[in-house]
């Protein structure tokens, strides 16, 4: 399994396959990170990580490993090739172009892998054939929120 995440110290990403090793050291601030083979859970419906190999949370969701920015760009372009070939009369390129992409965009979402990210550290677990932990819960994510907001508060008081 491939983590990807953030030093907790200083915010650089890092990545490390937990199959070859379990420390990391920051490249930035040379802080030693810790980490842990995550609890797995296998299921008919398939595997569940049960903790965060970073922090050892246990509130992980799941989330498709494809870059937003591509699917918005794609879904971009096709729309404005639909507006404008609208405008130049080719309805049926217009509506190829418009179906051909939403063919493309459920492609994309039966063969992208799912990865599990952990609502505390942000680290992203990789490398599951099929993750079945739930889906992002917006709840779960504003209480961890609100939390790291209290926490930073703290720490700059103690400051």
């Amino acid at each position: 399994m491939k983590i990807r995440f953030c030093c907790p110290q200083c915010e650089t990403g890092g990545a490390v396959d937990l199959a070859q090793r379990h420390d990391w050291t920051c490249p930035r601030c040379d802080h030693l990170l810790t980490l842990h083979e995550p609890a797995l859970q296998t299921e008919a419906a398939g595997t569940q990580v049960q903790t965060c190999a970073v922090c050892g949370t246990h509130e992980l969701y799941r989330k498709k490993a494809f870059p937003h920015w591509l699917g918005l760009s794609l879904l971009t372009f096709a729309c404005l090739a639909f507006l404008l070939l609208n405008y130049y009369r080719r309805q049926e390129w217009a509506w190829a172009i418009l179906l051909g992409s939403a063919l493309v965009d459920g492609l994309l979402y039966l063969t992208v892998r799912d990865v599990v990210v952990c609502y505390r550290c942000d680290a992203e677990h990789h490398g599951l054939k099929q993750a079945s932990n739930p889906p992002f819960e917006l709840t779960i994510h504003e209480r961890h929120r609100q939390q790291k907001i209290r926490e930073a508060e703290l720490s700059s008081k103690e400051k």
